[in-house]
């Protein structure tokens, strides 16, 4: 049976608010994406506490076509073709997919409150395969997509180093050629990698040239039992089933062939590829608020204290107003910008959105940590432990910080919109000031 659902617990669109970006197909999806995600995610809160999610968890989603709906619209239909994937669940054709459907995705698989097990299953074909899609030859697609594309391999990004996180530019890790040409030989770490400890390959920044961000490149590097690449766990905060991995590379001989698109030009693919990543990290951090601010909104509505329900005490009132403004507001920009990438070609949203969608972003994060603090406090005790009716709320406070800091650090994200909305107010007043000075009238004496 049915039920009304809590204040704040899902966004307008799914509690009967009319709504002028979604369509019957959007609809549908989402209530596939919603009973087949809560089917196999259904122990998502326990496989977090264990810290892995079950070895045949990617497999299940593969069979399920849900690795796909990870790729930014519109899909590789040429590629999805290829491998036999002609329809998504629920009969949503490839080719129809767009970014709203991503949008969907992304919400319903942050509903479970566990960010790891999601990030499982999501962060490699996300981040790792969209390079190689976009800016890989014909001959590197032919290699590698099919394999990703159907779960037979796994891919992650392998960005981030020791001594490089936001500051792409600063990378350090070396691909040297060998002398007969044939080889790039790869020196040196990589930290954070999301999804690395299980994956086959990696798209990596490295440093083919000198310093700044023209020496950069990105290749395609085989990482399980390849000689010279050791892996280990790192222990993190939050997303504890996600994962997170060290990585080591010694004398790592990756084919030249593995090159992604031209030697020089990585630090562009690599932004190019953030705008992806952090608009769907706005998407789930904004759910995560949901999570916590909806089961804090439930339990007040239910806890009694001082002969009243909690919900009775207006500054308890006064913390879900607070948290839901936030909350909403954040959605709605999120929602403006995705309907955009329905309408832009691709060049246009790295240009117009790209400022932007870091700026959503670093917001979410903020989101994320006021709904998460009051969540706790509204639980009270039960906030604080790690079991019980308050442990939803303890479990998302653990997210914060890989909300404000992965996928571009907070400060550097809040500098980069910036920077990048002056940069096109200067180029659009360029392109005015030079329209108005082209000569007006007919030539003809």
């Amino acid at each position: 049976m049915s039920k009304v659902a809590i204040p704040f617990s899902e966004p307008p669109w799914l509690m009967g608010m009319p709504s002028a970006y979604y369509g019957e197909s959007h609809r549908k999806w989402q209530k596939t994406c919603r009973a087949l995600v809560d089917e196999l995610m259904a122990d998502a809160g326990e496989w977090e506490k264990a810290g892995d999610v079950p070895e045949d968890l990617y497999g299940k989603f593969a069979a399920a076509n849900l690795l796909v709906p990870n790729l930014s619209a519109p899909l590789p239909v040429k590629w999805l073709q290829k491998a036999g994937i002609t329809e998504l669940p629920g009969g949503l054709k490839v080719e129809e997919f767009d970014y709203l459907h991503t949008l969907i995705y992304a919400d319903e698989m942050a509903r479970s409150g566990s960010m790891g097990p999601g990030g499982a299953i999501t962060t490699g074909v996300a981040f790792g395969l969209p390079p190689i899609l976009k800016f890989g030859s014909q001959e590197l697609q032919e290699r590698f997509v099919p394999d990703i594309l159907t779960g037979k391999k796994r891919i992650c990004i392998a960005i981030t180093e020791p001594e490089a996180g936001s500051d792409v530019s600063n990378i350090v890790t070396t691909a040297a050629k060998s002398k007969d040409g044939k080889y790039f030989v790869v020196n040196g770490a990589k930290k954070w990698i999301t999804n690395g400890l299980w994956s086959d390959y990696a798209s990596m920044a490295v440093r083919t040239g000198g310093p700044g961000p023209s020496g950069l490149s990105m290749l395609v590097v085989p990482l399980l039992n390849m000689p010279g690449v050791t892996m280990r766990r790192i222990k993190v905060g939050g997303q504890t089933a996600a994962g997170t991995t060290f990585i080591e590379l010694d004398d790592v001989m990756v084919p030249v062939s593995n090159l992604i698109g031209q030697e020089g030009r990585g630090m562009i693919y690599v932004m190019q590829n953030f705008n992806h990543e952090r608009l769907t990290i706005s998407i789930g951090v904004n759910r995560l608020s949901r999570v916590a601010l909806g089961s804090a909104f439930e339990y007040v509505m239910k806890r009694e204290a001082f002969g009243k329900t909690l919900m009775e005490q207006p500054v308890v009132r006064h913390r879900l107003a607070k948290c839901g403004a936030e909350l909403e507001a954040h959605w709605a920009w999120v929602e403006q910008f995705v309907y955009c990438m329905t309408k832009f070609t691709e060049e246009e949203a790295n240009r117009e959105l790209g400022g932007l969608t870091a700026l959503a972003k670093a917001q979410a994060g903020k989101v994320l940590e006021v709904c998460a603090s009051n969540a706790i406090l509204l639980f009270g005790g039960n906030g604080y432990t790690k079991s019980g009716q308050g442990e939803i709320a303890e479990r998302i406070y653990r997210e914060v910080p890989g909300a404000r800091i992965p996928g571009g650090s907070e400060d550097v994200m809040l500098d980069l919109a910036i920077r990048q909305l002056v940069k096109n107010y200067q180029r659009k007043t360029k392109e005015l000031e030079t329209a108005m000075e082209r000569p007006k009238g007919s030539s003809k004496l």
